[in-house]
């Protein structure tokens, strides 16, 4: 299973870098919102909510900050809708973009004029997520852990990849795994540094530098929206557009 990361490069990680705290902190607490009217307050009883303080203390939120999205969260009656929209940007390249929105007219209007303003469109439901497949992708600090020992374990609960990111690992199952890899590393005693099912694209796409870049700058766009949670795509990130964007 471990080897050559064909995956890991695939998510556009420039614009993540390159976000504003602010932006993630607000992304983080409208799914802790969202969490907390699923399944309650109470991290014990609900995974998702318990996730969500994971990936939150992950970026270095102060738990204060976590509290108060918690808190605030319980007594909300602001309804979020979550959304997922198709279509292709510049060159053929196929975009997923997934929303949390308290209107949805107010979204659909956004989404639309980014995909037309870099040269894309707005596709209908199906129409690009038949190329990826949903994942359960999960991230652990690498430190400590026996790699060969590790991987035994995780495979008994449906691990299907485990790539090393510098000081992490990343473990790839399948959707319906969700919940057991969860328990399984919990159970281990280990921390999860982030969790989330995310889509993978089943054919990556290679383009020029030049070609790429124009779509990088439409996947910039789209997380700069306060509605968009997450932008999946199946555009591959190769050695020479990194070194490209690592040098801008």
């Amino acid at each position: 299973m471990s080897g050559h990361n064909k995956w890991s490069t695939i998510k556009h990680k420039k614009a993540a870098q390159d976000a504003k705290r602010s932006k993630i902190f607000s992304k983080i607490i409208k799914e802790i919102t969202v969490a907390v009217k699923e399944g309650g307050p109470n991290e014990e009883s609900n995974p998702r909510l318990r996730i969500a303080v994971q990936n939150a203390k992950a970026a270095n939120m102060p738990k204060d900050n976590i509290q108060r999205a918690i808190n605030k969260a319980d007594k909300d009656n602001t309804d979020l809708q979550e959304m997922i929209f198709e279509g292709y940007g510049p060159h053929g390249i196929a975009i997923i973009v997934e929303c949390l929105s308290d209107n949805k007219n107010r979204t659909v209007s956004s989404i639309r004029a980014i995909f037309t303003k870099r040269g894309g469109n707005l596709g209908t439901s199906g129409s690009v997520i038949f190329m990826f497949d949903r994942k359960s992708v999960f991230e652990v600090k690498k430190e400590g852990i026996d790699l060969e020992e590790f991987e035994l374990e995780i495979i008994d609960v449906g691990a299907e990849d485990l790539q090393e990111d510098d000081d992490k690992l990343i473990i790839y199952a399948a959707k319906e795994d969700f919940g057991n890899m969860q328990k399984k590393l919990e159970s281990m005693g280990i921390e999860i540094e982030s969790a989330s099912l995310q889509f993978i694209p089943k054919d990556p796409k290679t383009l020029p530098v030049d070609q790429a870049k124009k779509v990088l700058q439409l996947i910039e766009d789209f997380e700069d929206n306060d509605d968009v949670q997450n932008v999946y795509h199946n555009l591959e990130l190769t050695d020479e557009l990194q070194e490209e964007l690592e040098n801008e």
